[in-house]
């Protein structure tokens, strides 16, 4: 038995399939199709039930399973570390970014990063601020940015945006002259949202509960350019934060001030407690604190809303 057939058990029970274990491992899937069958034949028992694409674990895999993680991640916390000791100019981390937070913040930080490590490999996950978390604690990221809150007894965590949210409505809207309008006016509204997957998503739906009402939502995006176009054809009303806002056409959507209350949007970057981090991926940390000119988030205050 061989520490890579492991590595590629446990990743293809984590994805539930050979495909896609096989593109997060870098190897094609007759590699990792091939590698698995042997092991098995190893061990005289199959480990996977195969359905058409879709795999699930055997009542040996379990076992397997339960065994394989502690011996993969030994394995990996004792190869980064000698990696890291030997170089630290070469290395390979696992970023997951939202994509409006993608989008805004980070293109300038990760160029300056490539130039001064050309060496180390950035390969960048798009999802929702709560896959991105999720992914995070499983190991399947390194470093993921999210929306605060976040459980600290988890993560480490540092803030690198306090912005609030506003609201978008389409012009010649009944509010859209208004100074600042409170969440409670919003109730006969119709939404404009992200999907689940996105902290903002729950985040609106629990403010507008808190302050009375139930929003109707009439569309969901992973798109805040999308959400504008559609608050911009009259399809419905949409809060977003400062940052996306700030690049709206005035002359299609008004964008009003938000009160009563004022929804904040906190942004940080997570990375788990207690995992090893290559030391690429500690330079990256420190490296984007120095550039994004921000300060280390204490437990308490990051964790303050949970």
């Amino acid at each position: 038995m061989e520490i890579r057939q492991l590595q590629y058990f446990v990743q293809a029970a984590r994805l539930n399939s050979f495909s896609r274990a096989a593109e997060s491992l870098f190897i094609t899937q007759p590699t990792i199709s091939k590698m698995i069958r042997n092991l098995e034949e190893e061990l005289g028992a199959d480990l996977f039930y195969r359905e058409g694409k879709s795999i699930r674990l055997t009542d040996a895999g379990e076992i397997l399973l339960a065994k394989a993680q502690n011996i993969v991640e030994s394995f990996v916390s004792l190869s980064s570390e000698l990696d890291g000791l030997r170089n630290l100019q070469r290395g390979h981390i696992r970023i997951g970014l939202p994509p409006m937070v993608g989008a805004s913040f980070f293109p300038a930080v990760i160029g300056e990063f490539h130039r001064r490590y050309p060496d180390v490999t950035i390969r960048l996950h798009e999802d929702g601020a709560k896959k991105v978390e999720d992914d995070v604690e499983t190991g399947l990221l390194d470093i993921g940015a999210i929306v605060l809150p976040v459980n600290t007894a988890k993560f480490h965590c540092f803030t690198f945006v306090e912005e609030k949210l506003e609201l978008l409505v389409p012009v010649g809207h009944r509010l859209a002259g208004a100074d600042f309008v409170a969440l409670k006016e919003l109730e006969a509204e119709e939404f404009v949202l992200f999907r689940e997957d996105f902290a903002l998503h729950d985040r609106i739906i629990t403010e507008c509960v808190k302050a009375g009402f139930q929003p109707k939502v009439v569309y969901e995006s992973s798109q805040w350019d999308l959400i504008s176009r559609m608050v911009a054809a009259g399809m419905g009303i949409a809060l977003l934060p400062e940052t996306i806002c700030r690049d709206m056409d005035r002359t299609r959507i008004a964008v009003i001030p938000l009160t009563e209350p004022v929804i904040p949007w906190q942004l940080g970057m997570i990375w788990r407690r207690d995992r090893y981090l290559s030391f690429a991926a500690k330079e990256w940390i420190a490296f984007a604190m120095r550039v994004l000119g921000e300060r280390y988030l204490p437990p308490e205050q990051a964790g303050k809303n949970e």
